[in-house]
């Protein structure tokens, strides 16, 4: 691969991961609407894992679900835009510099922000979650696949930091 084809790379692969994970995360959405909604829960692992319909106003864990309308509107709607456009602007901006675990993180992060802002947008304010993993009553919080993705993203961004040299 030459030079001047390694930047052209470096953007398809976030734009890839991005449609890639949008695709997947409204499909399991549209699923869990579908085969989900007004059912009991369905249990795998004697009840470790659980597919069950939610919908969230609030952020991770539904913080925030309790916020007035109009602020969950600034906060989840406008806050979050601006921030995975300032995301895409570093992508585009820094896809021939950055590492490719950043930039396979960011990318990630962006997916699972504008998967859970597409649900807002075109669902009233609230987020289609339908899984849930643990044990007893030590049990996550009711998330879905665009969830997953941004911690990935985070995870994966932690990793990046720690993989760079110190100074």
């Amino acid at each position: 691969m030459t030079s001047a084809a390694a930047p052209r790379w470096r953007l398809l692969l976030p734009l890839l991961i991005v449609i890639a994970g949008l695709v997947v995360d409204q499909a399991t959405k549209w699923l869990a609407r579908e085969t989900l909604a007004g059912q009991p829960p369905i249990l795998f692992f004697g009840g470790i894992a659980r597919l069950l319909y939610a919908e969230n106003p609030g952020a991770f864990l539904s913080l925030g679900a309790d916020l007035p309308l109009d602020a969950r509107f600034w906060i989840f709607s406008v806050l979050a835009t601006l921030l995975l456009a300032a995301l895409v602007v570093y992508v585009l901006r820094a896809s021939a510099s950055s590492p490719l675990l950043t930039l396979v993180a960011v990318s990630l992060f962006v997916a699972g922000g504008v998967g859970n802002l597409i649900d807002r947008i075109f669902n009233e304010g609230r987020v289609v979650d339908f899984m849930q993993v643990g044990m007893g009553w030590l049990r996550t919080g009711v998330f879905n696949v665009a969830d997953m993705a941004i911690m990935a993203g985070v995870g994966l961004a932690v990793l990046a930091m720690l993989r760079q040299p110190r100074e």
